[in-house]
Order: structure tokens, then sequence, then C-alpha cells
């Protein structure tokens, strides 16, 4: 059975190759100061949502082999809002389509009306984000090239783009170049 998260979604629209180390069990976030850093930031930039925590876990089925999975920094329940916290906005799209996954994922489950909001505290900037029918169609078609990535024998080339040198898989894509 398949398992799809919202690290899949983002690691698609960032990078194939890190999303093909990442399905094949080869994980590098823990290695990374910069993950450390955007947890710490989501941890202490909003101190008031600390005594009513509402980081919730959500899974739906869309077939009898593949199963979705989200687990959201931030639900407000009662105005149906996602909060996402991110630490910069240059793979801004990668974020996007990971709050437009988690909306998926209620509306899968029957609930309607939920929007989301990407919050960038260091840059005092919010995203507002909704799903369309589109989106709806495109995340499926996502899951599906997920998979097939997933279960390709040869890892996709590197991407060589500026994004590679913060990324916690640099050291690993590169290491035949040291």
């Amino acid at each position: 059975m398949l398992q799809i998260n919202a690290t899949h979604i983002n690691y698609f629209h960032v990078c194939h190759r890190k999303l093909w180390l990442f399905c094949n069990g080869i994980n590098m976030e823990h290695t990374s100061d910069l993950v450390s850093d955007g947890k710490l930031l989501h941890a202490v930039s909003y101190p008031q949502r600390a005594e009513k925590r509402k980081e919730i876990e959500i899974s739906a089925s869309i077939d009898e082999n593949i199963v979705l999975n989200g687990k959201i920094d931030f639900f407000d329940a009662v105005g149906k809002v996602i909060h996402e916290t991110k630490r910069s906005d240059k793979i801004e799209i990668a974020h996007e389509w990971q709050v437009k996954y988690y909306i998926w994922l209620f509306e899968l489950n029957n609930i309607a009306g939920v929007k989301g909001i990407i919050e960038y505290p260091k840059l005092r900037i919010n995203s507002d984000i909704s799903l369309t029918e589109g989106d709806k169609r495109y995340l499926e078609e996502v899951v599906n090239m997920i998979n097939k990535i997933r279960i390709n024998e040869v890892c996709p080339p590197l991407i060589n783009s500026k994004i590679c040198r913060n990324c916690s898989y640099h050291d690993l894509c590169y290491a035949d170049e040291i």
C-alpha cells in the first residue's frame, strides 16, 4: 500500500531526486540546521497557540491502494483555517501545494470550507491558500506521479539549482563532486 504525506507533495514540487531518495528510505532532514531552525521558529513564533495546541493528523484513502496522511502545524477548528509556518518563501510553490494537499484531505473527509494560511514570521507576511476543482485533479495526478518516481529503479538526475545549496540532501547528491 502506498502511503503519501505532505512531505512527498512538498518534495515533488522542489526536486524529484529528493523525493525519490525520501521515498526509498533515505531521510536527511535530521541532519539539517535549517530544518531545526524551522521547527524552532514554529514553536516560538506564535506563543499564544502553545496553550491551545491544535496540531492534528488527518488521513484519507483515494482508493484501496493509496493512503494520504497529513500532520498540520495548527488548525483553527472554529474558523476552519489551516496555519502552516515556514521560515522562508524561497520554495513557496511547494508550500502552497502542501497546504492545498491538507485542504484536500479535509474535503476527502467531508469537511468543506477549509482554507489555509502560510505564515512567514521572519518575513512578516502571510499567504492565503484555497483549493479549486482543478487543484484537486492536479493533486490526484501528483499522487500518481509520486508513485511512478517512487517505484523507478533509477534515481532522478540532479537539478543543480540554487536551492540545492541549502538542501539537507546536498552532501549526498553532490558526494562525487567533493
